[in-house]
């Protein structure tokens, strides 16, 4: 086999590769001969077919499984014998072919950069640290109760209040015309409550049960429905009866009625549950301080096929979101060239940290072991009561599924890894200040 270099530059390589036509005829005899020994064909005995007849009937489709196969083993030989780690699939142009002649084709390779580890003892992190603060904790035990409200029915027609319950009929109409969806009975609303149209709960206020009222709001640009998102509607609305909730006391009965011992157990278990949310929220403004700083230190060429892939699919998403009308905010009004050269900085930033964390979980041999992965889809059919054993047979029918679930637990083992070894300083803050925004924008 002739090897032929023909462009060194940055990460691209490419070779024209000359493979002997006796070299190719030679597999293409021995291919031959081991299909006549388990042919069968009508008027002759099973592995005595004629070599003549075997190459009539098939040597055409040998003559092409042997050139593929040829071009795979010679390309895998040009990488191999050169210590050359591919970045994406090669791309191979077949130059001659023809029967009985040399096998000549083109191969272009983008590799694998070479990946500075970095001085993980130079990283400067801050961990923020909240605990949950006796406010917070009344807060979440009043959510607890409003969660148990009781609704008791109001006797008198009276006008309805903020927090009160009206049950009603309504039906929505767009240009006075009613639309598909946009009417029910019997519906509970809660007076100026989550859940509906904004504008829609705030103006059933003052509304008494047997009354009738027409209300004017507007569909959000981003509601569900295509055929009312962004246009204004009426609903005329008829109440029927008033309902409005009472709270039980925050006490042993309480915690009782939702499966707790007494209060203090369920106070306690509210801190823990508080407590494991700070603790994941800054876990994750942790992780984000790293992959910025691993960002900074990734002094390394991204290959340009794996940009351009990963830009591919984040650009996918930008363009159904554009369509749909949902862009994110910070987007909203920047054109598309200004769009394109920031998310291909983003998929740039992505494929340097995927290859700088697999070289360092390579370096220090960092794996997922089995018994992590069958927690991760355990987790995963979790996910799908009443469907846990399905979901499990489908992991194990699909192993590349499975392999979905193994990428987040390694760089998370990574994460924590370099975590160990950096200067990671603890601070405490409110949950306030826990939860605020971080003024830099970080795309892990």
């Amino acid at each position: 086999m002739q090897v032929t270099e023909t462009l060194s530059e940055g990460l691209k390589r490419a070779y024209t590769v000359v493979v002997p036509a006796a070299d190719i005829e030679g597999k293409r005899a021995a291919r031959l001969a081991e299909l006549g020994k388990t042919l069968r064909l009508p008027g002759f005995r099973p592995g005595k077919v004629p070599m003549p007849v075997v190459k009539s009937r098939y040597g055409t489709a040998v003559q092409a499984e042997v050139l593929e196969q040829s071009v795979n083993d010679a390309t895998r030989q040009v990488l191999a014998d050169r210590g050359l780690k591919p970045a994406t699939q090669p791309k191979v142009d077949v130059v001659s072919l023809d029967d009985g002649k040399d096998l000549e084709f083109k191969v272009e390779v983008e590799l694998l950069p070479e990946i500075p580890m970095p001085d993980f003892g130079g990283i400067s992190l801050t961990r923020l640290k909240a605990e949950p603060s006796e406010e917070a904790l009344t807060r979440a035990l009043d959510a607890i109760a409003a969660r148990a409200r009781e609704l008791v029915d109001v006797p008198e027609a009276r006008p309805a209040e903020k927090g009160e319950v009206l049950t009603v009929d309504f039906v929505g109409k767009i240009d006075g015309t009613p639309f598909a969806g946009g009417a029910a009975q019997d519906i509970d609303v809660e007076v100026a409550g989550a859940g509906f149209i904004p504008g829609f709960t705030e103006q059933l206020e003052g509304l008494s049960p047997g009354e009738s009222r027409t209300i004017e709001v507007t569909f959000p640009a981003e509601y569900g429905n295509a055929e009312v998102a962004g246009k204004a509607a009426t609903f005329d609305i008829t109440a029927k009866a008033l309902k409005r909730p009472v709270l039980p006391a925050i006490d042993d009965a309480l915690a009782a009625k939702i499966g707790f011992e007494n209060l203090a157990a369920l106070r306690e278990a509210v801190t823990q549950q508080m407590q494991r949310e700070y603790d994941q929220l800054s876990r994750l403004k942790l992780k984000r301080a790293l992959l910025d700083a691993l960002a900074e230190r990734a002094a390394f060429e991204a290959p340009a096929g794996m940009v351009e892939a990963e830009f591919g699919a984040i650009w996918q998403r930008v363009e159904a979101d554009l369509k749909a009308g949902q862009l994110d905010a910070d987007d909203a009004g920047k054109d598309e060239d200004t769009l394109k050269r920031e998310y291909r900085a983003i998929a740039e930033r992505r494929v340097k940290l995927g290859l700088l964390l697999s070289e360092i979980g390579s370096a220090n041999n960092i794996a997922v072991s089995n018994d992590e992965m069958i927690r991760a889809m355990r987790a995963e059919a979790g996910r799908y009561p009443g469907q846990e054993q399905q979901v499990m047979e489908f992991f194990r029918k699909n192993p590349q599924a499975a392999e979905g679930l193994r990428a987040p637990i390694f760089e998370d083992k990574v994460v924590d890894f370099v975590v160990e070894l950096a200067k990671v300083e603890d601070k405490a803050v409110t949950a306030e200040e826990l939860a605020a925004e971080s003024d830099a924008p970080a795309a892990a």
